[in-house]
């Protein structure tokens, strides 16, 4: 099988195309290494994906139709995930245009490249974001909630626009709204790397809020998982999945586990306007469709983390 995915010099675009190439998959990788965070964490991602001889890049900017269809025709795909996205709730009060262009330009060019060269199953990223500051959790698929920023909003048009074009076309769509997700090789921008870098680095870490966010915690293994068996899975329609552990944390606690056995100087500042303070969802609906027990403990995984950041990469960059 011959799959697609964008963002592929991204953090979870990156994880499921090395997990999909040593399960033997070829994979297509398409990304133009934005600038959100280092370019140079990026390319290093790809260099190590163009290490398997079933793995293939191309750098295009998805905005751009001719060279979105250009990919497409060259290449007989059989399935499309599209992981590209402008990241960062906040940014997207600064810059919200970049964020339309980007989130929703460049998923209907996706979805118009798959109807003309009859790719039929489409699994994109959305995000817990949609859900905006919910009240009551956990949150299951059937809530709506008004979205507090741009970011949210185009996830939301994301799912509105698949939910729309697959009962208009043959295309079937699978929507899932990751909540927060960690691993290998994770963004440097996210809270657990900007905590073990001022661990390492021995320098003051800014806690937002106080620390009194609650986060779900999803390893990047689980993730993987999700998508290996819905890439097997036959599907139909237009559905939507929360990929979450259902068992939040709360963010300083984190921080007094992990000072605990390392050194951590914090710091505490005020709640930005706009933060979430707590994400929790209900992963019932996910675990039945694909027959999956539990999703891994968030504890056991943290020290093996740091670990890794420790003894490889992210801090380089």
């Amino acid at each position: 099988m011959k799959i697609l995915i964008t963002g592929v010099a991204g953090f979870i675009g990156f994880n499921l195309a090395n997990h999909l190439l040593l399960k033997n998959y070829q994979v297509i990788g398409l990304d133009n290494f934005d600038n959100y965070y280092s370019v140079k964490y990026k390319k290093e991602r790809v260099r190590n994906l163009k290490k398997f001889k079933k793995f293939k890049f191309i750098f295009v900017n998805l905005k751009d139709r001719k060279k979105v269809f250009k990919a497409f025709s060259k290449n007989k795909i059989d399935l499309v995930i599209n992981l590209a996205a402008q990241a960062g709730v906040r940014n997207s009060f600064v810059d919200p245009k970049k964020y339309i262009d980007c989130n929703i330009s460049s998923f209907l060019n996706i979805i118009f490249a798959s109807k003309k060269f009859n790719i039929k199953k489409i699994i994109y990223a959305s995000s817990s974001s949609v859900y905006g500051d919910a009240k009551k959790f956990p949150l299951n698929e059937k809530i709506n909630f008004k979205q507090k920023n741009i970011y949210a909003v185009t996830k939301k048009l994301n799912e509105q626009i698949a939910e729309t074009y697959s009962k208009i076309s043959k295309i079937n769509f699978i929507g899932l709204r990751f909540f927060t997700i960690y691993g290998d090789w994770g963004r440097p921008d996210m809270f657990l790397y900007k905590m073990f870098k001022s661990s390492v680095s021995k320098k003051v870490f800014k806690l937002n809020n106080y620390g009194n966010h609650l986060r779900d915690f999803t390893h990047i293994e689980d993730v993987n998982l999700v998508f290996e068996k819905l890439i097997n899975k036959k599907f139909k329609n237009n559905q939507i999945f929360n990929i979450c552990s259902n068992d939040p944390i709360n963010i300083l606690k984190i921080c007094n586990t992990f000072k605990k056995k390392h050194p951590l100087k914090l710091k505490f500042i005020k709640k930005h306007k706009a933060d979430i303070l707590t994400t929790h969802g209900d992963n019932t609906k996910i675990k039945k469709y694909l027959k999956i027990k539990e999703f891994s403990n968030f504890e056991d995984k943290l020290q093996n983390l740091f670990n890794l950041y420790k003894n490889k990469r992210i801090y380089k960059f």
